[in-house]
């Protein structure tokens, strides 16, 4: 039946089909058509920026420059030691799993710990580091080496030599070793001359567990971090993989530059949670070349106890920003107090270099060597004035610390919630300012960590011998229309400056 011996009906459904079908279909081609185009252009795109920027996707070719530098080094300790490699690095041996018992006893040995007691015995440890010079300069951490009667470390390619501690600094935590040089060329990396930037890609290469060359990747997450760990903290912060047994080992720019040596993790459990930290290159390379030439460090020495500038204590010193380092006290016969510079004082710069805050200040002096002459911008009472100061050897680390005075029944201070004492009065107190013998854990002198013992020498820049002056200088405080008043106290832990509320008058 030709199509014209249907009905009008039935012809005009079949044209309707028709046109239907023949959409399809032409989707169907254009789909097609659409899919032939856009997915040859895919790899062709990926090809063409490989061509352009070989190794963009890779850090192997940056691995390959810099691990035959990068060394094991293994200790040897006569004395027991519990967690020779944990002082920065946590703790985390105790009631750890069977398996992961085993693995750590694998490569540590059955050290203190592990499940037992220290004993008189000979201990192992694992750290890293990296050589510095051809002829056999190794830069690790100092607790890494610490107390080490026998030091040893294995390169890249397998080899072990023995290797001696040329110097080490404990208050940066960098060590200094050597191996016999003669015949070998040792591959060595340097340190980068520009600070990273937060969000510049690094990797960490080092010792992990004792497993040998182990290079992880990551980011600087943060620059100049105090963690606490001593009074020139400056660390870089960085996300890369550091375990127990990186410590020492370097951390690389992109460039294969050393831009810090890992030093100390932040973990509840001992392991990697992407918190770690290291020393930046140029405290490393400053330290090193001392250790090199010296085999100690030296340092300018002011002779202040110092803190930094809240914004309290700027409102309370009239000072416009929260920026320098306080003084907090000044010891005697000492740098600082042979130039005249005095408690309450502000350091804003020294040789015209802004401080910002004390730690800063701390970092600039110790980088003098004894001797130097310096000029130190100060604000006193409210206007500028400069000293120069003859810089000393900075002393020894002292560990005693002064008694606790026995507590005495005083007069209240109950806006601070405060009772005080004269000092003279206090057996173990000395002779200047006034005693706090007891402090309500609810008050705002707690709230500003006051405590029993303390002794207040001074409130708002006026020397107090007895709880009445105490009284009549935070009253007089208020009649000023201060909010805040600052205390100048003593206690085991040294001098420092701390603000309390005394309310508008």
């Amino acid at each position: 039946m030709s199509p014209n011996e249907f009905s009008p009906a039935t012809r005009a459904t079949v044209r309707r089909r028709s046109i239907l079908l023949a959409s399809v279909f032409g989707l169907a081609v254009a789909g097609f058509a659409a899919t032939q185009t856009f997915i040859p252009q895919t790899p062709a795109l990926a090809q063409i920026r490989t061509e352009r920027s070989p190794g963009q996707y890779s850090f192997a070719d940056v691995v390959d420059k810099v691990r035959p530098a990068v060394v094991s080094v293994r200790v040897k300790v006569d004395t027991p030691q519990v967690g020779l490699l944990e002082n920065n690095e946590g703790s985390g041996r105790e009631n750890l799993p069977p398996q992961i018992e085993q693995f750590m006893r694998r490569f540590f040995g059955d050290q203190p710990g592990m499940g037992q007691g220290p004993r008189n015995r000979r201990v192992t440890g694992q750290g890293s580091g990296f050589f510095v010079s051809g002829d056999g300069f190794i830069v690790t951490n100092n607790h890494v080496v610490e107390r080490a009667t026998e030091v040893e470390i294995t390169t890249d390619n397998g080899m072990t030599y023995t290797a001696k501690v040329v110097g080490t600094d404990s208050r940066t935590d960098v060590a200094l070793l050597k191996v016999d040089g003669r015949g070998h060329d040792f591959p060595w990396v340097k340190f980068s001359t520009t600070a990273p930037r937060v969000g510049d890609w690094v990797l960490a290469v080092g010792n992990p567990f004792g497993l040998g060359g182990t290079v992880t990747s990551g980011i600087v997450s943060a620059r100049g971090r105090d963690i606490g760990a001593g009074t020139y903290d400056d660390f870089l912060q960085i996300d890369a993989a550091v375990n127990r047994g990186n410590s020492g080992g370097p951390t690389f720019n992109l460039a294969g530059e050393v831009i810090g040596v890992n030093t100390a993790i932040v973990s509840p459990s001992g392991g990697n949670i992407g918190i770690a930290f290291a020393i930046p290159a140029e405290t490393v390379e400053r330290v090193v070349a001392s250790l090199k030439e010296t085999g100690s460090v030296t340092r300018g020495y002011l002779g202040v106890q110092i803190q930094p500038v809240t914004p309290e204590i700027a409102e309370s010193l009239g000072v416009k920003e929260a920026q320098g380092a306080l003084v907090a006290d000044v010891q005697a016969d000492t740098p600082a107090a042979k130039a005249g510079i005095k408690a309450g004082d502000v350091v804003l710069s020294v040789d015209g270099q802004p401080i910002k805050d004390a730690r800063e200040l701390s970092r600039r002096i110790a980088g003098f060597q004894p001797g130097a002459t310096v000029k130190l911008n100060v604000l006193r009472d409210g206007k500028e004035r400069t000293f120069e100061v003859v810089l000393s050897k900075l002393p020894e680390q002292r560990t005693e610390k002064p008694t606790a005075p026995k507590r005495e029944q005083g007069a209240e201070v109950p806006r601070l919630g405060l009772s005080l004492a004269p000092a003279n009065s206090v057996a173990g107190a000395g002779s200047e300012g006034v005693v706090v013998t007891e402090v309500d854990p609810k008050g705002p002198a707690a709230e500003r960590g006051l405590k029993s013992g303390d002794v207040i020498l001074e409130v708002a820049g006026k020397a107090v011998a007895n709880p009445a002056e105490v009284s009549d200088a935070l009253g007089q405080a208020r009649k000023d229309g201060k909010g805040v008043v600052l205390l100048r106290v003593k206690s085991e832990n040294g001098t420092r400056f701390v603000t309390v509320p005394v309310g508008r008058g």
